[in-house]
């Protein structure tokens, strides 16, 4: 692909980058005679949001400690730096190191993005996992992401994501036609398909824009970020389950100039403290989610509504219909798009016989009192 050059001034220079010139210009001399680096890192998140906006800082602090502060990373929430959905092009760019983020929020740049976050009927957290790491979805993802001058890596995951919240109830998909809902990736591109306006809007705007009436719907990511946000106060149900984000994978992008000037050994370091982060987050997500569940439901009365089997039926056949169409527009997100098919087929038939088959018998007789 051709790349564009942009130019920035000098207090572009002065806010990111990892060269040496920035480094030189902004770092006092005690600094660089101990070897310490410099970056930042520019986040999709409000700032301090249970989870997503303290993940990023809380990799900042263990790539400064395992690094003795030879690499000291600070952290930009979203709109301190550049807005949310700015944070690609910045990292992309070098006005900034690294980025936090949801690939699918960068769609627009190639659809093949979305897979190394969620799709709809997609993997779960495990299945993601194993693709990534395992099933060659990471040599695919370094091809994608060095197209834009940046390799990335999982360093999150919230696990399976709730429906929505709704003002009104959905009993049918006649009753998503004509809604306005906050709903990012292959998601949106399906509730598309059934007359719905899906629309991508940052965490932090999402309240207002409920509450206000600009949006009829909104997802997030599930009680843990839903209670902190507060969107009970703005939506009277709770839908469950999330077709469309199954185990949201989220990750950290790295400026491929930035990467490069690593050392072995910090590159490694690296590495190490965002898989561990990954595996972190996923465990914390999934046991504040069950206590604010708890919470929405027996202290703020929220009425949990299900969607149908029917429902889910429906919005299957479409989302295997929509997925395969965008996912062959180009070479690389077809090649993206059949690595994912063929592991998930794979995944899902070992899932049947493990994981699924063990939750299946735990709820047997689940409803037994004692």
């Amino acid at each position: 692909m051709t790349k564009k050059t942009k130019k920035f001034g000098r207090r572009d220079f002065l806010l990111g980058g990892g060269s040496s010139i920035l480094l030189a210009s902004t770092i006092p001399t005690p600094a660089i005679s101990k070897n310490i680096r410099r970056l930042n890192m520019v986040t999709t998140w409000p700032k301090n949001l249970p989870g997503l906006g303290t993940s990023p800082e809380r990799i900042a602090r263990r790539i400064n400690e395992a690094t003795d502060g030879g690499l000291n990373i600070k952290v930009y929430s979203a709109g301190e730096l550049v807005p949310a959905f700015g944070a690609f092009d910045a990292a992309s760019s070098g006005l900034a190191d690294m980025y936090n983020g949801a690939e699918y929020y960068w769609q627009g740049k190639n659809i093949g993005f979305n897979f190394f976050t969620a799709v709809p009927f997609g993997m779960t957290a495990n299945e993601l996992n194993a693709w990534i790491d395992h099933g060659g979805g990471q040599e695919l993802w370094n091809e994608l992401a060095s197209d834009f001058n940046l390799i990335s890596f999982q360093s999150a995951n919230t696990g399976v994501q709730m429906g929505g919240w709704f003002n009104k109830e959905i009993k049918s998909l006649d009753d998503l036609n004509g809604l306005k809902i906050r709903m990012p990736g292959l998601g949106g591109e399906v509730l598309r398909k059934v007359g719905a306006a899906a629309v991508a809007i940052p965490g932090g705007e999402i309240f207002s824009s409920l509450k206000s009436g600009a949006i009829d719907a909104t997802e997030w990511v599930g009680p843990w970020n839903d209670l902190s946000l507060a969107f009970y106060q703005a939506a009277k149900y709770y839908y469950w389950p999330g077709f469309h984000e199954p185990g949201a994978g989220l990750a950290t992008g790295i400026n491929l100039d930035t990467w490069n000037s690593f050392s072995i050994s910090q590159k490694a370091i690296v590495r190490q403290v965002l898989a561990y982060e990954n595996t972190y987050t996923l465990a914390e997500f999934n046991h504040h989610n069950a206590i604010a569940l708890g919470t929405l439901i027996n202290k703020h009365n929220v009425q949990m509504r299900t969607f149908s089997d029917e429902i889910m039926s429906e919005l299957k056949i479409i989302s295997e219909g929509v997925v395969e169409e965008v996912s062959t527009r180009t070479e690389i997100s077809k090649r993206i798009f059949y690595s994912f098919k063929d592991s998930m087929k794979r995944l899902n038939e070992w899932s049947s016989k493990s994981e699924q088959a063990y939750m299946k018998a735990r709820s047997i007789n689940s409803n037994k009192k004692d």
